[in-house]
């Protein structure tokens, strides 16, 4: 089974026990994380699409560790004006491993209870 869930603004196809890197999310390793945005749930038969997002689906994580990604370096230059600009960036991120993908039966409401109707009476 696998699910496409909505990370702070990005979409992650993810399945059980899978490890993802996502933008930093501002929590401690080790804490419990659950994403109830998803937008797409398959397993080997049924395909549930959300209208934005599937009701009663959830998925649970871990967030193993918090880092910084590889610099990215931003090099701007403009030929013959002598504009030359160097940045670096680093991306913070969180590293989560995959729990589960979670599907709740939706509850059901009870019907009303249904008032008996009492015949009038004629009157002569």
């Amino acid at each position: 089974m696998f699910a496409i869930v909505n990370i702070s603004g990005k979409q992650y196809r993810v399945t059980e026990g899978d490890q993802i890197k996502v933008a930093s999310l501002g929590t401690e390793a080790g804490e419990k994380i659950k994403f109830d945005q998803v937008l797409l749930t398959a397993d080997g038969k049924k395909v549930r699409i959300g209208e934005p997002v599937v009701k009663n689906v959830s998925v649970s994580g871990t967030v193993l560790n918090n880092g910084r990604d590889r610099k990215v370096i931003v090099f701007k230059k403009k030929r013959r004006k002598g504009y030359r600009r160097k940045n670096g960036h680093r991306q913070s991120f969180s590293l989560i491993q995959i729990d589960k993908i979670e599907t709740s039966a939706p509850k059901k409401k009870a019907a009303p209870k249904k008032k008996a109707i009492k015949p009038k009476k004629k009157e002569d």
